[in-house]
């Protein structure tokens, strides 16, 4: 049995401590490629961002850090760094949902690289002693992410704190989700499926720290062997079914697990060679031979070449030449689409906002299909020029994948509006069975594809699931965007930055994820943020060829992104064909704004109109939303502007007040002034005229509409 005792702990974190005691490479001049690189990514707040991010974020920081120390180079500004590194946990833009401790690794490795004692972290640390079910609304068992719980096993032993406090639930945790053949798995064992290369690593090393018996060495060694493909990289398990690629990511894992127990890579020089494909002409490394660089698989590509004992070979190490600049048609143009906005609550107010906002293409979350055919109505009578097009959330949908574990919110379609795209595999409420994903691809993909539509991936936090899922999408088709930008967190590249690693392969999207029943009372986030789109004309089809192209943006600017632009993008030259036109799409700052947030609406209601609400049992009524800041869950929340006074027909008229509590009695569900026309005066003789006035709360100016009915 392995025993790591208090002292042999304490040692080790005095080497991590002195970590940038790596050997120098033999000159400056020879890594001058990749220190340049690296230096690129730095941005005035102290940290590094992804390439196409002004903001910074931990994760590129901690991959730039251990990068430099590859290198042999302490980056500069330490002190402005620690303090980055201290102080941007992904929580500190938004609560995240679940704590994800992947991150306090990142925090803690990156400090201990740095030098820094990281004392900070102990009590935080001494407070989880076990690991962290996973929500079962995500996944069906509550599994905790494997990678994610084991980083705290390795801050333990990285500050020198004790291990004993972690032994009684992490010894057996980890025990439980080791394979036969030595590997690791997010799964227990019992419940079936292999292991997977990056948990398998998590698992050797959390082994070492928790003092599990060193057993199963040689069936590790083999195992590990046997992920290398013909390539001379590794992908993540011997013969997986789907998304089988080779992967810098898998690679390090494999070489550093192998490494651990004394082993070597099947075919050594195969993979020396690989791991020297991926570097790119901009100094850093990418994934996967001929993707982008990025700094999380520069590291990767860095630490799985000391883990060779080669890095000195970044000396000499010949560069892919760089891709030629694309060269965009010069007919295209800028234009927007919402994805899941909403498909219920009032069509007239619907066609509003997207009149005043200016969006072409409006996805109906869940849109019965009267609601589609009554809302396209009413923009092709009053000649607002969007299309309104299915974008559906499809509840009760679960995916197994063996030795991940049974996940949800995996079916997110978008599709024309009469296409056949065949029925959902789940239903809201209901428990349906779990589907393999190549049953997903048949049932559910496939079908979708032959109506023209198209799947959208929403979210994951696990890294080892999404990784093999969006591989297997690049490679034959399957999830055609990513989102980012979303109702209940600010960007799921924050929480998700291994996202970063399909830059430039799958479009980004913001998803409205639309909720609450009135889309007057989201607008918060339908004015906050949208995926912009470059075509020729705003049609489904334009639509469906700059998926395909990746000319896709998504941009938020609102006050959750603190009055800044955000954006993510597929490559430079789209973002900056969008950036160059934002006079054409920009909806914020007042007069240089061509769209703008209705302030008011007004709308004459009839019998019929089974869809608005406060409509009268006959003849008709008139009513009035004023805007309000609003809550996430679609709620009203703070006025922005406020009811001067109703005319109809010339005439001033007092209507009455009419407030909803929510559910839970804490505020307004809903918020209206409403006047029914007397009995005889309903339109019936000829064309009548109504005219609201409200008042902007922080302006004073006031602002008017008409119907007429």
């Amino acid at each position: 049995m392995h025993t790591l005792t208090r002292r042999s702990l304490l040692k080790s974190a005095a080497v991590a401590s002195a970590a940038w005691a790596v050997p120098p490479l033999r000159a400056a001049e020879s890594v001058a490629a990749v220190t340049h690189y690296l230096a690129a990514h730095a941005r005035p707040d102290g940290g590094y961002a992804f390439a196409d991010q002004q903001r910074s974020h931990l994760t590129p920081t901690y991959a730039v850090i251990g990068a430099y120390r590859l290198v042999g180079q302490m980056p500069p500004n330490r002190v402005a760094l620690t303090d980055y590194v201290r102080t941007h946990h992904p929580r500190e833009l938004k609560k995240l949902e679940q704590e994800r401790r992947i991150f306090e690794f990142q925090q803690v490795q990156s400090l201990v690289w740095l030098g820094d004692p990281a004392g900070e972290f102990h009590e935080r640390l001494k407070t989880w002693t076990a690991p962290l079910p996973y929500l079962k609304q995500y996944e069906q068992h509550g599994y905790p992410i494997f990678q994610s719980e084991l980083g705290l096993v390795q801050c333990r032993a990285l500050l020198g704190m004790d291990i004993e406090p972690l032994k009684p639930a992490f010894s057996d945790y980890v025990t439980a989700r080791r394979r036969a053949n030595g590997s690791y798995n997010n799964t227990p064992t019992v419940d079936g499926g292999d292991g997977h290369a990056m948990n398998t690593l998590w698992g050797l090393q959390a082994a070492r720290v928790l003092g599990l018996p060193a057993d199963k060495k040689a069936e590790t060694i083999a195992w590990l062997r046997a992920c290398q493909v013909p390539s001379g990289g590794f992908t993540y398990q011997p013969s997986p079914d789907f998304g089988g690629v080779d992967d810098v990511a898998y690679t390090r894992a494999a070489l550093k697990g192998l490494k651990l127990l004394g082993g070597e890579p099947m075919n050594r020089e195969a993979c020396l060679a690989w791991l020297r494909s991926l570097a790119n002409a901009d100094g850093g490394f990418a994934d996967r031979p001929g993707w982008l660089s990025n700094p999380l698989a520069t590291y990767y590509a860095l630490d799985a070449l000391d883990a060779l004992g080669e890095v000195k070979t970044v000396a000499t190490m010949a560069r892919r030449t760089a891709p030629a600049k694309l060269v965009l048609p010069r007919n295209l143009q800028v234009w927007s689409i919402q994805i899941e906005s909403h498909g219920t609550g009032s069509p007239a107010e619907a066609v509003a906002l997207a009149a005043g906002l200016r969006i072409d293409l409006w996805g109906a979350k869940n849109a019965k299909p009267e609601w589609l055919a009554r809302v396209r109505a009413l923009a092709a009578e009053q000649k607002v020029p969007v299309q309104f097009f299915r974008a559906n959330e499809e509840y009760g949908t679960w995916t197994d994948v063996p030795g991940l574990g049974t996940y949800s919110h995996m079916s997110d379609v978008i599709a024309p509006a009469h296409t056949d795209i065949g029925p959902p595999l789940g239903t809201r409420g209901e428990a349906s069975p779990p589907v393999s994903w190549l049953e997903f691809r048949q049932r559910r993909i496939e079908p979708l594809q032959g109506g023209q539509g198209r799947m959208v991936w929403q979210f994951g936090e696990n890294e080892e699931l999404v990784r093999a899922l969006l591989d297997d999408s690049v490679g034959r088709g399957g999830f055609a965007a990513i989102s980012t930008f979303h109702f209940g967190n600010p960007d799921f590249m924050n929480s998700e930055p291994f996202l970063q690693r399909w830059r430039g392969l799958i479009p980004y999207i913001g998803l409205q994820d639309a909720h609450g029943t009135e889309p007057w009372w989201f607008a918060d986030q339908t004015t906050g943020y949208r995926t912009l789109f470059l075509a020729t004309e705003p049609t489904w089809g334009g639509w469906l060829n700059a998926l395909q192209q990746n000319w896709v943006v998504a941009v938020r600017h609102d006050d959750m992104s603190r009055g800044e632009t955000w954006m993510h993008s597929g490559s430079d030259e789209v973002r900056d064909f969008v950036q160059a036109r934002e006079s054409d799409w920009r909806w914020w700052s007042g007069d240089q704004a061509k769209a703008c947030r209705p302030l008011v609406s007004l709308v004459a209601l009839r019998p019929e109109d089974e869809f608005e609400v406060g409509r009268p049992a006959q003849g008709i009524a008139l009513r009035v939303r004023c805007a309000w800041k609003n809550t996430p869950q679609g709620m009203p929340q703070t006025p922005l502007a406020e009811f001067v006074k109703l005319r109809v027909g010339g005439a001033d008229v007092l209507p009455t007040l009419v407030e909803r509590k929510r559910p839970n009695g804490n505020g307004l569900a809903d918020r209206y002034h409403l006047y029914v026309l007397p009995e005889g005066a309903d339109g019936k003789t000829g064309t009548r005229t109504a005219t609201v006035v409200a008042r902007e709360i922080v302006t004073k100016r006031e602002v008017t509409q008409t119907v007429r009915f």
